[in-house]
């Protein structure tokens, strides 16, 4: 059901950020904040941490001329709601399971194309792993839904927020993570001082923190973490999805998901496409819009027209 308004609505936030906010009330009576652009074929965008909707602005004008572009916030991120751990579980699971109530209320039976960036990819990739035959063409940029590669290694900066208390406390009450990725995920230019504002935004407070926190320390790592299990298991589906049109748009310079990732991405789907920008970051898309988009929608509107 269709929750009611919050106060804090999408359309008077910024400029570029026009969309009128929708609500879907998922399990515990949370709310999921979403907008939609556009109509035709269904893509599903789904972000990572600790970005929210905002990231895929342009992308949801751009392409919302030929599909229709449904954009969530998972819960504890941008506008939905943001419980605490104690109310919420903050695990990999669970944001597969909001993502397939959505999925059930926008497009009920349907398949759908997936955007996937960082979190969104084993988010998304796990909702297919439950639907297999729904899956009709994916976009994936500097993300991962299959356990690292051998040669990866995660960065310290994130091993620090992982697994000690000082990174908690520097996630949770200082703000460290959103500041720095503000900063560190963006190589061509810095992000203009509104835009900077926005993706902070929705993490004011430390009582807002937990899903950036929680995102980082739920990372599946090794098996016998929580959510590897679901890596695993997203593995087993590739082989199926490898007549799946697949486009892999990657910022070289990602200090996360840098070129190891990719190459494991090309490996496990060898019929994917490869468009990569050796001087853009981790936030793809405010490093080269102009240069990401068309490509995007030249694969969309070449490969998914006709979604059954």
């Amino acid at each position: 059901m269709l929750c009611q308004k919050p106060p804090m609505a999408a359309e008077l936030l910024h400029p570029e950020y026009p969309f009128v906010s929708r609500w879907l009330e998922v399990t515990g009576g949370w709310r999921l904040h979403y907008v939609e652009e556009g109509s035709g074929p269904p893509v599903l965008f789904l972000h990572g941490n600790p970005t929210w909707s905002f990231y895929f602005r342009r992308a949801l004008a751009h392409l919302g001329r030929s599909f229709r572009c449904i954009a969530p916030d998972h819960i504890g991120c941008g506008l939905s709601d943001q419980p605490s751990p104690r109310q919420y579980e903050y695990s990999l699971r669970r944001r597969i399971e909001d993502v397939e109530a959505l999925v059930e209320h926008v497009a009920p039976g349907q398949a759908i194309a997936l955007v996937v960036h960082d979190w969104g990819g084993p988010i998304g990739l796990g909702w297919a792993a439950r639907h297999p035959e729904r899956l009709a063409a994916l976009v994936a940029m500097n993300t991962a839904a299959f356990p690292k590669p051998a040669t990866h290694r995660l960065p310290r900066s994130l091993w620090l927020a992982r697994h000690t208390g000082l990174g908690a406390f520097l996630v949770r009450r200082m703000n460290w993570f959103c500041q720095l990725a503000a900063r560190w995920c963006v190589v061509r230019r810095p992000l203009p001082s509104d835009v900077r504002r926005m993706y902070l935004l929705p993490y004011r407070s430390a009582a807002q923190r937990w899903a950036v926190l929680k995102f980082v320390q739920t990372i599946p790592l090794r098996p016998g973490d929580a959510g590897f299990d679901i890596l695993q298991h997203i593995v087993t589906c590739f082989p199926r999805w490898q007549h799946v049109p697949t486009l892999l748009v990657w910022g070289l310079a990602d200090f996360v998901f840098d070129r190891t990732v990719l190459e494991a991405w090309q490996q496990y789907l060898p019929q994917a496409q490869v468009r990569a920008w050796p001087d853009a970051g981790h936030y793809l898309l405010e490093d080269a819009p102009e240069e990401v988009l068309p490509v995007l929608e030249e694969f969309l509107l070449r490969y998914y027209q006709s979604p059954s």
